[in-house]
């Protein structure tokens, strides 16, 4: 896991400065750009973003790539894929790092090491990081930032208002951050140790659900762009809070739809029928349809795969507009539980003899009604259920 002095090994050629570069025929993601390359930007031509740079970094430009390989004692082969996989863009060997990208790669390396992680999953948490903090970072620029920076006092620039806002929000920020993270964890550690067996740790039964606005593409055509924003923002928002308020979990939203999971079904019933009456009270949103399938779901770096992850995508294709389909297995799971009987002609009969008993009536939360079987691309014949609240 250590870099020698020449760099990769036999055959490295000088590299910027006389400093060993890559190996002759090797290419990585820091060292792409050579002398006959296009050359990035300079970032010099901009004072003010250096000056934001070293505020969000907390320190200055000082390594090479080659430089901070060799300073965190790792290959440059193995840095280039922890830098890719965090989402980072080729650099060539311009003198861009600092300290803390040193420390990043010296610790990740450190796990592997240490025989932690195996250097696939030390790839696979530098990735699902990335990923997950650039879309963070994306958006609290693209809106948070951009809201707060309007100039206060005519004459001044959204630049010169920047960087003291910045300076004031991003200790802040940081720790709100840290803190949303420490709790996400606790929530995940709890359900993955919950479950029956190693296997269900991977591959786990749950309730997915898709939510889909009906006629979003007529919409698009009709609507300006910031109307359509706000819409979208708010059917997310609204989906966001209704999913985590009732226990599930949301995937992923996809503008028009979103994607949830919970590991009851009942509370993934619940929240879908949630989502179908505050969507029918609000006048500005079309009309909502919800698919829900219960079953084995692979998980990886926060999303979830599998056949009951298309299973539920289907059954909102073919949903009625501002209804709940749900698929065989989770009705059963409903049944099984006490939350909807298995016919409606059942539920007449407990209550009928409840009555002769002197005994309260079972309670149902839902009703479920068969619809007609139909061939699903892909999945073969399904039977979709109708889901209602009952009474």
């Amino acid at each position: 896991m250590t870099v020698d002095d020449t760099g990769s090994g036999a055959g490295a050629y000088p590299g910027p400065d006389g400093e060993p570069g890559r190996a002759t025929g090797s290419v990585d993601a820091f060292d792409s750009m050579d002398s006959g390359d296009e050359k990035p930007e300079d970032p010099e031509k901009d004072p003010l973003a250096l000056r934001l740079e070293g505020l969000i970094l907390g320190a200055d430009r000082r390594y090479t790539p080659f430089q901070a390989a060799r300073s965190a004692g790792v290959s440059m082969e193995l840095a280039s894929r922890f830098w890719r996989a965090m989402g980072f863009p080729d650099i060539g060997q311009a003198k861009a790092l600092t300290e803390a990208d040193v420390l990043a790669l010296r610790r990740l390396a450190g796990l592997v090491e240490a025989g932690l992680l195996s250097e696939a999953m030390a790839v696979q948490v530098a990735r699902s990081t990335g990923q997950t903090t650039a879309r963070l970072a994306e958006w609290q620029i693209d809106s948070f930032l951009e809201g707060l920076t309007e100039p206060p006092e005519p004459g001044m620039t959204r630049t010169e208002v920047t960087y003291p806002l910045i300076e004031l929000l991003l200790p802040e920020l940081e720790e709100f951050l840290v803190y949303v993270w420490r709790r996400q964890l606790a929530a995940a550690t709890g359900r993955v140790v919950q479950a029956a067996d190693d296997e269900e740790m991977v591959d786990r039964r749950l309730a997915v659900g898709f939510a889909d606005l009906v006629g979003f593409t007529r919409l698009t055509r009709r609507m300006e762009e910031e109307e359509l924003g706000e819409l979208v923002e708010a059917f997310e928002t609204t989906a966001a809070d209704l999913v985590a308020a009732h226990g599930g979990r949301l995937i992923k939203t996809l503008g028009d739809e979103v994607l949830y999971a919970a590991d009851d079904a009942g509370v993934a019933a619940e929240i879908a029928l949630r989502l179908i009456e505050t969507m029918a009270n609000d006048e500005t949103m079309p009309e909502l349809r919800v698919g829900i399938a219960f079953g084995t779901v692979t998980t990886r770096m926060g999303d979830v795969f599998g056949t009951t992850v298309n299973l539920a995508s289907r059954l909102t294709s073919i949903a009625p507009k501002d209804a709940v389909l749900v698929d065989g297995a989770l009705a059963e799971e409903l049944t099984r539980t006490g939350e909807a009987p298995a016919s409606e002609t059942e539920a007449a009969q407990a209550a009928e003899l409840a009555e002769k008993e002197g005994s309260p009536a079972p309670s149902y939360r839902f009703a479920l009604q068969p619809m007609w079987q139909r061939p699903v691309r892909g999945l073969g014949v399904v039977e979709p259920w109708l889901l209602a609240r009952r009474g």
